[in-house]
């Protein structure tokens, strides 16, 4: 499914003559080149200009014309692909993007691909169709090989996706160092069973990877630096599949004593696992997120997790797609830097207590 925000209709003289870039320039007593290159978020222009400038079209109630940007070569579209509009973090960031976009004359085309390459590369290939002028791909299902050929032709960045290229712009989470806080806290704690509730990785997954293999990679290396040996059980970043990991944990012989489940909305089903098994958290079992969504902070959640900022994640992923639009060349690649939250999910281990 597709969203799409709209915006008002332009706003006519009184003669009903529709409002031009030359209006606008002489209210606001610049050249029409200056008006462009405020609507259009161009560098080079003074705050002071800018702010005449947006109250000129604000008066006027100027909007440009798409018919003539399309035919200057722009749709003043921006394409955001998210993997599941089930991922309260994905949702985060399209969202963020979105607001972005508020103040400037792109609009946003919101559309999930799904987990399958070839549906993910069918959307991606759809708002190319649309000519839009720019792509935020966040983890992006198919080879960044694809991704690759796809940004020759369009800007793109993409989202939770670890590597080194030229050829787009990349915004993370440093996840091994997330994933390492994790670990640090929970062992802290007197805890050493420790079970990561993960997903598989993909096959090409070796110079390139997603968030989710990056966390897993991140945990089995901390658990080895503490001198045990990693438990990782294959699951899904979802609520049912996070608490059908968290029963099958649960039944082991040895159950683990903390449970690190790799994406916030994982942590909820384990926390309803829990719950229905009589297991107190976090007397009895801790629990740990990452992402901290909105709901991990809700009293009765208190979910000790990871912060890797969705809002932090968005505003890089688009100013990023804007500079690119705009003509630079040289890849980025912009860091998110982790912060472990503590809650009250997480606490001693039992035979620590």
């Amino acid at each position: 499914m597709t969203t799409q925000r709209q915006r008002l209709t332009p706003t006519a003289e009184p003669n009903g003559r529709r409002v031009t870039i030359l209006d606008v320039a002489t209210r606001a007593g610049v050249s029409p080149s200056a008006v462009s290159k405020v609507v259009r978020n161009a560098y080079g222009v003074s705050p002071a200009m800018r702010s005449r400038v947006r109250a000129a079209i604000d008066d006027l109630g100027y909007r440009p014309h798409a018919g003539a940007r399309a035919m200057r070569g722009r749709s003043y579209s921006i394409g955001v692909v998210v993997t599941d509009v089930g991922s309260p973090f994905q949702i985060d960031v399209a969202h963020r993007i979105a607001v972005g976009l508020e103040s400037t004359p792109y609009q946003e085309s919101i559309t999930s691909g799904g987990t399958s390459a070839t549906q993910y590369r069918s959307r991606i290939d759809a708002l190319v169709d649309r000519q839009v002028d720019g792509l935020v791909l966040v983890a992006p299902w198919i080879d960044p090989a694809e991704v690759a050929e796809i940004a020759a032709t369009v800007p793109v960045v993409t989202v939770a996706l670890h590597g080194t290229t030229t050829d787009f712009d990349m915004v993370v989470d440093d996840e091994e160092l997330g994933a390492r806080l994790v670990v640090n806290h929970l062992v802290e704690l007197g805890h050493r069973r420790i079970t990561l509730t993960s997903m598989p990785s993909l096959d090409w997954e070796e110079g390139f990877r997603l968030s989710h293999t990056a966390r897993r990679d991140g945990f089995e290396r901390a658990v080895r630096a503490h001198g045990l040996e990693p438990d990782v059980m294959d699951s899904w970043y979802s609520e049912d599949a996070g608490y059908a990991a968290t029963l099958a944990a649960l039944d082991r012989p040895q159950p683990p004593t903390a449970i690190f489940a790799g994406a916030d909305i994982a942590a909820l089903g384990a926390l309803r696992a829990a719950d229905e098994r009589g297991v107190h958290v976090p007397d009895d079992l801790t629990i740990v997120g990452y992402d901290n969504i909105f709901a991990a902070s809700i009293p009765r959640v208190s979910l000790t997790t990871v912060d890797a900022s969705g809002a932090v994640t968005g505003d890089a992923a688009l100013r990023l797609l804007l500079e690119r639009i705009e003509g630079r060349e040289q890849s980025v690649q912009y860091v998110v830097a982790p912060q472990l939250v503590v809650r009250g999910t997480s606490g001693p281990a039992p035979a620590s207590r």
